[in-house]
């Protein structure tokens, strides 16, 4: 889980501001992400962790500020104009992105949601795409449900084959946007250990998260928002036991 900081970031957000008519739902949000590291956003609802995230990859364009992905300038064309979804397409397949509902293709099974990518966008041949869905679904323990429809899986294993789907892009990059909020509790576990697993092979990942274990355990860094800032950007283990903002602090105590 150790960061390598003498490297470039993989992604740089510089001071990301986004606006929805008049109101301000996120002011000069900045982070640095190094290959291999794991930050959790976290904050209460409305603080803006999701629309941060979605700005990553331009899902949400930003009123203003930077992206940057291993150091290349994404989401604005040299015009200034924001760049179009088939501009974005190669960006995004290098950070996927992990929903909190799922987002898998009802009339597909499990295997065809993993592989329609690789093969779409990637232009991997079918059986390469076959078999390497299988050994991805076999690494989130779902080798046998391979041909079952998104119908017939429950919720932790349908978010196991959207980290499935993702991971077949080969991301240098997973963002994960509450991925267990959509679950009921005795299947969180199941998707918090792949993702534990994810972050002890090197996987660099964001994740907006209320799982405060998960945080506080996984992460090398915690970003903390409060009213769409940051109100707090620390080590995870300094975060949870020497919180230094008073907004921070209260947060912890209703977590407890």
């Amino acid at each position: 889980m150790a960061a390598h900081d003498s490297q470039p970031p993989v992604l740089e957000a510089d001071n990301i501001c986004k606006s929805f008519g008049d109101t301000e739902v996120l002011r000069d949000i900045s982070l640095a992400v190094h290959a291999g590291e794991t930050v959790s956003v976290i904050g209460s609802s409305g603080s803006g962790k999701s629309t941060f995230l979605r700005c990553i990859n331009w899902l949400e364009t930003p009123t203003r500020g930077a992206i940057r992905l291993h150091g290349e300038l994404i989401g604005r064309r040299a015009d200034g104009l924001p760049m179009s979804d088939k501009l974005m397409a190669p960006y995004r397949a290098r950070m996927a992105m992990v929903f909190q509902s799922f987002n898998l293709w009802p009339h597909f099974t499990a295997l065809q949601n993993v592989i329609e990518a690789p093969i779409q966008v990637l232009g991997v041949s079918k059986d390469e795409a076959i078999s390497e869905g299988e050994a991805l679904l076999e690494k989130v323990g779902l080798s046998d449900r391979a041909s079952a429809y998104p119908y017939a899986l429950s919720g932790g294993q349908k978010q196991r084959v959207a980290i499935a789907r993702a991971l077949a892009m080969h991301p240098s990059l997973m963002l994960f946007d509450e991925p267990t909020s959509a679950l009921d509790p005795e299947l969180v576990d199941e998707v918090l250990t792949v993702m534990r697993d994810l972050a002890r092979e090197g996987m660099t990942m964001i994740v907006v998260t209320h799982e405060m274990r998960f945080a506080r355990d996984v992460s090398n860094r915690v970003m903390f928002m409060d009213a769409g800032r940051v109100a707090e950007l620390a080590p995870a283990d300094r975060f949870f036991t020497q919180p230094q903002s008073d907004r921070a602090k209260q947060f912890l105590r209703f977590q407890e």
